[in-house]
C-alpha cells in the first residue's frame, strides 16, 4: 500500500499555498484539487487587494500562478472531487472516485461557497457586477448605485462598507424585519446613503455584459418594477464545503471545521485552512496565510512522528 506524506484536499489560495510550502520541505504533497479547482477566485474578475500586484490581476490568473508555483516545487495534482474520507484510522484514507489514497497527514482546504439567489441571470453576471464580497469588489463601485441582498449582520456590514464608495446603497430583503443584530440595524437605519426595500425580491438581473438593472417583485402586492443599478452584492450567507466530512471531523452548527491553535483539528495529523475554517474574514490573503500555517504544522507533525 503506497502511503503519501501529505494529502491536501481542496485548492484555492489556502490549498495552493499549503502545497507550495509543503513541497519546498520535500514532503511531495498530493493535492486533490476538485473539479472547480481554484475556489471562489475563479469567479472573480479583477483582484487588486492581493499583495504584489499593484495593477491588479484576474482571479483565475492568480490561481493559475499559485498552482504553477506549487507544481514547480513538486506538488502533484488530482483534479477531481473527494467522495469521502476515513480519519479514524491510520494511515488516513481519502476516496476519490473508485480509488483510495492513503496519507500520514491531511490538510483540508475545501473553502466555502457563497449562497446565491438561484437566478440564471445572476449566475451569468457573477464577476460582471454581481458579487458576494464587498471587501473584494466595493472599490469598483465608486460613485455608482448598488444593491445588497439579505437581512442578516453580513448584509448590514456589506451595505455599510459599500457606502464608502457607492453613490447609493439599497438593501433588498424578502421580509419586513431584519435578522441582523439591533446595533447593526441601527447603524444601517441611520446612514443617509442607505435605503431599504422590504418584502421585495429580485426576479431577474438585467444586462448583457454587465449589470444594468434588476426586475423586482413586491412580494405582498405582487407589483413588478424595474430598477436601474450598477452592482449587486448578495449577502445571504456562505456554506462551507464539508459534506464529505460528516461523522469524521468535528464541525460547528454551520458546518465549519472546528480547530485549535488556528489550523489544528482534534485529530492529530489532520489540519484545516482557509474559508472552510474562517467565516469572518474570507479573504484570499488570510486564506493563503492559514495555508502556510497548516503546511508548517503538518511538517512539524510528520517530523515529530519520524515519518519524514
Amino acid at each position: 500500500m503506497e502511503t503519501e506524506n501529505l494529502i491536501i484536499i481542496g485548492s484555492g489560495p489556502s490549498g495552493y499555498t499549503a502545497a507550495m510550502y509543503a513541497a519546498r520541505e520535500n514532503l511531495a504533497p498530493l493535492m486533490i484539487s476538485g473539479f472547480t479547482k481554484g475556489g471562489q477566485l475563479m469567479l472573480t474578475t479583477t483582484v487588486d487587494n492581493y499583495p504584489g500586484f499593484p495593477d491588479g490581476i484576474q482571479g483565475p490568473d492568480l490561481m493559475e500562478l499559485m498552482r504553477k508555483q506549487a507544481e514547480k516545487f513538486g506538488t502533484r495534482f488530482v483534479d477531481d472531487d473527494v467522495a469521502s474520507v476515513r480519519l479514524d484510522k491510520r494511515p488516513f484514507e481519502v476516496v476519490v472516485g473508485e480509488k483510495t489514497y492513503y496519507s500520514n497527514a491531511v490538510i483540508i482546504s475545501t473553502g466555502a461557497s457563497s449562497n446565491w439567489m438561484g437566478l440564471e441571470s445572476e449566475k451569468r453576471l457573477i464577476g460582471k457586477g454581481v458579487s458576494s464580497c464587498a471587501t473584494c469588489d466595493g472599490f469598483f463601485m465608486k460613485g455608482k448605485d448598488v444593491i445588497v441582498v439579505g437581512g442578516g449582520d453580513s448584509a448590514m456590514e456589506e451595505a455599510l462598507f459599500l457606502t464608502k464608495f457607492a453613490n447609493s446603497v439599497t438593501i433588498i430583503h424578502r421580509r419586513e424585519v431584519f435578522r441582523a443584530s439591533k446595533i447593526m440595524q441601527d447603524k444601517v437605519m441611520q446612514n443617509p446613503k442607505i435605503k431599504i426595500l422590504w418584502d421585495c425580491a429580485i426576479e431577474e438581473v438585467l444586462g448583457k455584459d454587465k449589470v444594468e438593472g434588476v426586475k423586482l417583485n413586491q412580494l405582498k402586492t405582487g407589483e413588478k418594477a424595474e430598477m436601474k443599478i450598477d452592482g449587486i452584492f448578495v449577502a445571504i450567507g456562505h456554506s462551507p464545503n464539508t459534506n464529505f466530512l460528516q461523522g469524521q471531523l468535528e464541525l460547528d452548527v454551520r458546518g465549519y471545521i472546528i480547530t485549535t491553535d488556528e489550523v489544528k483539528t482534534k485529530i492529530e495529523g489532520v489540519f484545516a485552512a482557509g474559508d472552510v475554517v474562517d467565516h469572518l474574514y474570507r479573504q484570499a490573503i488570510t486564506a493563503a496565510g492559514s495555508g502556510a500555517k497548516a503546511a508548517i504544522e503538518a511538517r512539524s507533525y510528520l517530523y515529530q512522528i519520524k515519518l519524514v
